[in-house]
């Protein structure tokens, strides 16, 4: 009888003591769920105040910026490139399209506010330089739409123009398109369509990470 009494009694304890194990497995699951949990939540929230405040996380569909930026091109931009600093010439900028700013685009600034941008015969004279811009960067021979184009770059705006000058939708054409659009009700109206406000830079391009890693910052 004490013997019987005896194996329950340890059966008991043995049935609790697994009880209470199985119940410290799932406290601790518990606390490894809620610990990953709070994980993705700060990282998410990072995440979203990077590319808020901080990041622009842009995917490239033209050729507008050959050969620097291909299509299908993944890019990182810094938000805070011109919060101290005026844009540069030649500057890589991600910026609203002045025609329909519910459109990024991509350009390279070549005119800067208060200048005289002229294009004669596919080369670039500023403020009525007798030397024309030097421009490395583009891919080939610009014949298209490469002549009698003068720009007189207002106060606290920039002449954007793509690296592929021969198929590039930049400032050449804006105007034209604020026009179609019915922005305007003549082509001098029309005119301030062509530049990018400073308010509507959105940051500087500044690596490409995909297909393959490379730094925007110089060219």
């Amino acid at each position: 009888m004490e013997e019987k009494e005896y194996l329950n009694a340890q059966e008991k304890v043995q049935g609790e003591e697994a009880g209470e194990e199985t119940e410290t497995k799932k406290r601790s699951f518990l606390r490894e769920l809620l610990s990953f949990a709070e994980i993705f939540i700060i990282a998410f929230l990072l995440a979203q105040l990077m590319t808020r405040f901080v990041l622009i996380n842009a995917e490239v569909p033209s050729e507008s910026m050959e050969n620097m930026i291909e299509p299908g091109d993944r890019l990182f931009g810094f938000r805070l490139a011109y919060a101290f600093d005026d844009p540069e010439r030649f500057d890589v900028v991600i910026f609203h399209y002045p025609v329909d700013e519910t459109q990024n685009y991509i350009k390279r600034v070549i005119g800067l506010p208060g200048e005289k941008v002229e294009i004669r015969q596919g080369k670039i004279y500023i403020d009525d330089a007798d030397t024309p811009l030097t421009e490395p960067y583009l891919p080939e021979q610009w014949v298209d739409d490469n002549d009698g184009y003068v720009f007189e770059v207002p106060q606290g705006c920039y002449l954007m123009l793509g690296d592929n000058r021969n198929i590039s939708l930049d400032a050449r054409f804006w105007a034209g398109k604020a026009l179609e659009a019915g922005l305007a009700d003549n082509m001098e109206d029309a005119r301030q369509y062509a530049y990018v406000e400073e308010d509507q830079i959105l940051g500087r391009a500044i690596v490409k990470y995909f297909p393959h890693f490379k730094s925007l910052l110089s060219y």
